[in-house]
């Protein structure tokens, strides 16, 4: 059996944090706000996830309203829920993404989350792919106030 998901997060930019972008510290003059470390595609991943195997999403598995996640790294966030839905018998076929930022630029540190996310997800690095797209100068993305990312994750399950 197969299912598919979909996952999509959005964080402000803000000056004097880090950014952190499926899980690899970027440089940068600034980071992304948020409630935990607002790695903008880890989240995208986890919801991606939690949507394929019909597990709800991000916000009701680690509330932002919740002290517990205040700072929390997502990438162990992810891996609290990779546990879940490997408990249930789902694995991760394969996975894509789209990461929108007008800056920094982030073809030199694709293959780094691409790696991360392959280690964190329990596959090969082959079926993972990281995707950068500017905002062409439009819109909140173009201006520079936020960075979103995109995700489809595939599924699969022996019935």
């Amino acid at each position: 059996m197969f299912r598919v998901g979909i996952g999509h997060d959005t964080h402000r930019t803000v000056e004097g944090r880090p950014l952190i972008l499926g899980g690899i510290d970027i440089p940068a003059e600034f980071g992304l706000d948020g409630h935990s470390d607002a790695d903008v595609l880890l989240h995208a991943v986890t919801d991606a996830i939690l949507g394929a195997a019909g597990l709800g999403d991000i916000g009701e598995w680690f509330p932002d309203t919740s002290a517990e996640f205040a700072g929390a790294d997502s990438g162990e966030l992810l891996r609290r829920v990779i546990s879940e839905v490997s408990g249930q018998g789902w694995s991760v076929v394969n996975l894509d993404s789209i990461i929108f930022a007008e800056r920094p630029k982030l073809s030199a540190h694709k293959q780094a989350m691409t790696d991360n996310l392959a280690k964190l997800l329990g596959v090969d690095s082959a079926m993972v792919n990281v995707k950068a797209k500017t905002g062409e100068r439009v819109g909140p993305i173009g201006r520079g106030e936020s960075i979103d990312a995109q995700v489809v994750v595939l599924l699969s399950k022996e019935e």
